[in-house]
């Protein structure tokens, strides 16, 4: 018996177990594969993951990081750098690691802290108490290990969710992304390249990664919108031969995976178990970025725990964990619901194309929407865009 076992030792997973067990509670980390190993995704990291890195105490200073200044958006032949909000509530950088590299870095950190570490674990289901059904466990390959309470990080697909009914809600966007690695004279540009005109409701990307390579990708922030791997080949084509962005200077094949976004998968706490990150679908809608959000539920999640586990009696501590979900919904609901709203009208092509064209033409316009619809306003600024990013978020019901 152990207080906490984690499934999955993503972002999501190694960070709410770090938590945890520097909070004093016996942590087991359980992960199918061993480290290092890799993940498709686009490798970019914005302030507000950057503050949930240093929150855990990673040094980003150390080698190996690459910081960049901000987004750089490109449409109808022109392209505007809007920097990374400078103010207080988040650093005024970015950074950009591969997958092979970060989780590596904080499942690594999570051992530090005191939790133990069981890789090539594979999970193949909950393990229930006979009477009254809540999740004391896990059984795996290997056997059953029990506990207080189980914490499904296991990804867009959650075999542990689903094996209890959790499955992903209609109503919910859930998008897909393919990148590759290329070889490419970009490696080192300061700004996340994002192309807005390759296909409504998705975007193009090139992250220079400052190792010689960039992270070139496609999402879709609705897969209905076509085959990503088609669209990445098309688009390629168009971007200038001095880049490199072709199957020559490829390292490695183009991979692809599922966004779950807004909330894609509820209710977020199952007697005994919590879903934290890609697992209860908590992308953000608006750009399909994960691994902030990854990171800032499972600091929620593991204060939710830490204080639930703490009450006397199994009726306090279940009180204590059903807040979660209102938790995770007074942090994320309304910044989600206004991405889902984005993404729907996007998918009209004569509005995505009228918003791009606009958009670039008004810097302000287009600053002032990356600071809202990415999450990344200071509630304590009295700056007008922070200011009307407030008010969209107390107007905004949560999803």
């Amino acid at each position: 018996m152990t207080d906490v076992i984690v499934v999955g030792a993503g972002p999501a997973g190694s960070a709410t177990a770090c938590h945890l067990a520097r909070a004093g509670l016996d942590v087991l980390l359980l992960d199918k594969a061993a480290f290092p190993r890799d993940k498709v995704c686009g490798d970019g990291l914005t302030p507000r993951a950057v503050r949930e890195l240093i929150t855990l105490g990673v040094d980003v200073d150390r080698p190996g990081w690459t910081r960049n200044r901000g987004v750089r958006l490109v449409a109808a032949g022109r392209s505007l750098d809007v920097p990374w909000p400078d103010g207080t509530a988040f650093p005024c950088f970015g950074l950009q690691r591969t997958r092979h590299d970060l989780d590596e870095i904080l499942v690594r950190h999570a051992v530090a802290g005191g939790a133990v570490l069981r890789e090539r674990t594979k999970v193949t289901g909950p393990l229930l108490d006979d009477r009254t059904g809540r999740v004391v466990g896990v059984a795996t390959d290997g056997g059953v290990h029990e506990a207080r309470l189980v914490v499904a990080a296991d990804g867009a697909s959650s075999r542990l969710a689903v094996s209890l009914g959790l499955h992903p809600r209609r109503d919910r966007p859930v998008g897909v992304a393919v990148r590759r690695y290329f070889r490419s004279p970009r490696h080192d540009d300061a700004m996340l390249e994002c192309h807005l005109d390759v296909v409504p409701a998705g975007y193009g990307w090139v992250f220079g990664m400052g190792d010689g390579t960039c992270n070139v990708g496609v999402a879709l922030l609705n897969r209905a919108h076509g085959d990503p791997r088609h669209l990445m080949r098309s688009w390629l084509e168009t971007l200038p031969p001095a880049w490199g962005l072709t199957c020559d200077n490829a390292t490695g094949p183009a991979r692809g995976a599922a966004i779950p976004m807004g909330f894609a998968r509820r209710p977020h706490y199952y007697p005994g178990l919590l879903l934290v990150g890609d697992s209860g679908g908590m992308a953000n809608p608006m750009n399909g970025e994960g691994i902030a959000y990854a990171l800032g539920s499972a600091r929620v999640a593991a204060d939710v725990i830490v204080q639930a586990l703490a009450r006397p009696t199994p009726s306090q501590r279940e009180r204590v964990l059903y807040t979660y979900p209102q938790a995770l919904r007074s942090t994320l609901g309304g910044p989600f619901t206004l991405g889902r709203w984005f993404v729907n009208a996007i998918e009209h092509p004569w509005i995505m194309r009228l918003a791009a064209r606009q958009g670039i033409a008004h810097p302000p316009l287009m600053r002032a929407a990356i600071h809202i619809l990415g999450n990344l306003t200071d509630p304590t600024s009295p700056a007008l865009i922070d200011r009307l990013a407030q008010t969209l978020t107390r107007l905004t019901p949560a999803p």
